[in-house]
Formats: structure tokens, sequence, C-alpha cells
């Protein structure tokens, strides 16, 4: 299962991206050539402004575009529309820039109604199309609400850390070298009371000897096996004889062995929320495939068919933007160079 390595408490969550909003605020401004998924001012253009509706405490008026309202309820779904370009703006950025978004939306729309845009084929295909997708999106969010219980979570928490709790995690530090002659020469100098950090910092090719050499813990699959197999056999105090991986020779220290921690479950929740959900949503689009009959006329019989795999990760990505994403499983690490 993905989610077993995911729940460590020391596993980033996601890489830290790049501020884009610069980007954001060019789409923002060109945003009539961003179909809308759906927003309450855009319901309701027309050629004519309307009548303001009633004052509701809960969901103010922001703005108003030739007598159409723009409600803070619409700024939540338009930043929805507009994906990450808008979370990543500064938020002073991003309102002004979602507001004028949302502005020219009803402009464009008004001026599409005058030009009797809304009985075009192309506008009423669009619509259906839209209405599905919507419609698709809150069944899928209903489908991961109601499977996300207190008791499910638990459950997957339980099956998670059962197998951590008895994974055996090393912490070492190692100095890497090119030849084993200089690996030799270098064990012979610890033996005689070298401080290990300093030899590492002055003689280590890895960068990490700018720290003594210091890996901090991992899990025995994390490193290239020949190391892992010197270093999980070591006692804690021990150096090892020179090891040869596909980086040079190498002389390890290890300096403690733990159990790896399990995390607790308040800081991993909104993990197995997430992946919870997303379970239930791909079960769920399975189910209704299989009892459905769908037919293909462009292809030969027996073909695949179905959303593909990608297409529905991304529908259920858009549904859970705000959650963050199951880290994917790491790659066996190696040791630094």
């Amino acid at each position: 299962m993905t989610l077993l390595k995911s729940l460590s408490a020391s596993d980033p969550m996601f890489m830290a991206r790049r501020p884009r909003w610069t980007t954001f605020a060019a789409i923002a401004a060109l945003g009539l050539f961003i179909l809308p998924a759906a927003s309450g001012c855009s319901k309701e253009t027309s050629s004519s402004a309307k009548a303001p509706e009633t004052a509701n405490p809960n969901d103010p008026v922001i703005a108003r575009v030739n007598g159409i309202e723009i409600r803070q309820s619409d700024i939540v779904v338009a930043e929805d529309d507009l994906g990450n370009e808008a979370h990543q703006a500064p938020p002073e950025v991003k309102r002004e820039q979602v507001i004028a978004y949302l502005a020219d939306i009803i402009l464009v729309s008004q001026a599409a109604e005058k030009n009797k845009l809304r009985d075009d084929p192309a506008f009423k295909q669009r619509q259906t199309f839209v209405s599905n997708k919507i419609l698709m999106g809150l069944m899928l969010s209903k489908r991961a609400k109601d499977a996300a219980t207190e008791a499910e979570m638990r459950k997957v928490y339980d099956e998670a850390v059962k197998p951590m709790a008895a994974e055996e995690e090393v912490r070492a530090r190692h100095i890497l070298v090119e030849t084993e002659e200089e690996a030799k020469a270098i064990l012979e100098q610890l033996k005689g009371g070298a401080d290990f950090a300093a030899l590492a910092k002055e003689k280590s090719k890895d960068p990490g000897g700018a720290d003594g050499g210091d890996l901090g813990f991992f899990a025995k699959g994390q490193m290239v096996p020949e190391f892992s197999e010197v270093a999980f056999k070591m006692f804690e105090g021990q150096l090892s004889n020179p090891v040869k991986s596909q980086f040079g020779w190498h002389i390890i220290k290890m300096e403690e062995k733990r159990k790896r921690p399990v995390p607790d479950y308040d800081k991993v929740k909104d993990q197995i929320e997430a992946y919870v959900g997303r379970r239930a949503q791909t079960e769920f689009v399975a189910q209704l495939r299989e009892a459905a009959k769908i037919e293909r006329l462009d292809r030969p019989a027996g073909m695949p068919q179905g959303i593909p795999p990608d297409v529905l990760q991304r529908l259920q990505q858009q549904q859970q933007q705000q959650q963050p994403p199951e880290p994917p499983t790491p790659p066996a690490a190696e040791p630094p160079r």
C-alpha cells in the first residue's frame, strides 16, 4: 500500500513550488478564454442588469457589474475554477484578479446574450457538458465525504502503522572516497583516535561531509544494497571496513538503532481522509462502469472502455485541491555523493 510509506512523520507532504502568481494575473486578465465551471454571477447574466438581491450577511456583495452582483461565494467558486494559479498568488493580488475575472465573465457573457449566442448549438453542447461535469464533481465529493468516517480512517491508520512499528531504522555517518587505499588510510586514522566528523568534513567527496557525514535515520530499503547490508549488521559505535558501492568506497560509523517512529493519528488524519476519499471515488466509478452499457462505435469490440485512469485522477484532484495530496512512495535512496 502506497499509504504505508507516506505516513512517516518526517516525510515531506509535497515539494515546495516557486510562486507563479504573475502567470495567474495574466490568466485572470484574459479570463474570458477560460470556460467557467460555475458561478452564481455567471448563471444569472443577461443583456439587462438584474435587480440587486436581498442582502445576505453570510454571503456579502463584493461588487456589481452592470447591476449584476458578485458575492463572496462567487469569488470562492472562481478561485476553484482558476485552480492552482489562483492559490499561489498573494492574497491581496488573488482577490483583485479573481474579481476582475468574474467581471470579465459578466461583461463578455452579456455581450454574447446581445448576439443571441445562447441559441447557438455550441453553447447548448458546452452547457450540457459543464452541467454534467459539475454533477460528477458533486457526486464524487459526496462519495468521498461519506466514505471518510472516523471508523474507516482509524482502520486504515491501524493497518498502516503495524508494519511501520516493526521496521528498524539506523542512524549512521559515512566518509566517501574514490579508492580502497584512501578508505583504508582513513580507517587507520579513525582507529588511532581521529574524529570521524572532522575527517568527513576534510576527506569525504559526499556533499554531506560538511555535516560530518551524518546521514540521519534511514530504513534498509532507502540505501543502496551494499551500504545497507553492512550498516544494519553493525552495532552502535562500530566502524566498518571499506565498503564498495557504485559511488566509491565508504567508511561507515554506526551511531544509533531504533524502531521506526509511528506518527500520531492526528498528524496524518488529513492524508488518510484524502486516501480513503480517493479510494471510494475510484471504486464507485468502477462499479458504475461495471453495471453500465457503454457502446463504442469508433473502435473494434473488446477494446478497453471507460474513463482513462489519468483523467479520473485529475478529476478527483480538482475536487480535493484544498487537501494535501498523498506523497508518492519514494524510490530507494542512495548515499549522497
